[in-house]
């Protein structure tokens, strides 16, 4: 499996996501309200909405073009029975640089 480093997790303030590209791949990084890190695909299957710029909380994020919701942890559609998006597991080192695993995909 493999780690990529994607910078300091302060530029992705408490509450919001970011998106990074990873490989030719886009991954939204959300940094939840309790710190923690959660990353999934950033495009949004429906219509291709930025996951990024959704609304999450603790537990899922919304779309921001048509409100599919998906699951932090899984990448599972919850609310239209849509496709799912990967989802990876995400860190902050001991450094506080954001840590995302690309190899360890998460599928709903």
């Amino acid at each position: 499996m493999t780690d990529v480093s994607l910078g300091p997790v302060d530029q992705i303030p408490v509450g919001e996501g970011r998106t990074f590209v990873v490989d030719d791949r886009q991954i939204a990084v959300f940094r939840l309200r309790d710190g923690s890190l959660r990353a999934l695909d950033a495009v949004c299957p429906h219509r291709g909405g930025p996951l990024a710029d959704g609304i999450a909380d603790n537990r899922v994020v919304i779309c921001p073009l048509h409100g599919y919701t998906y699951e932090l942890d899984t990448g599972r559609e919850v609310t239209n029975d849509g496709a799912p998006v990967s989802a990876y597991p995400a860190r902050a080192d001991e450094d506080g640089i954001i840590r995302l695993r690309i190899d360890g995909r998460v599928h709903a």
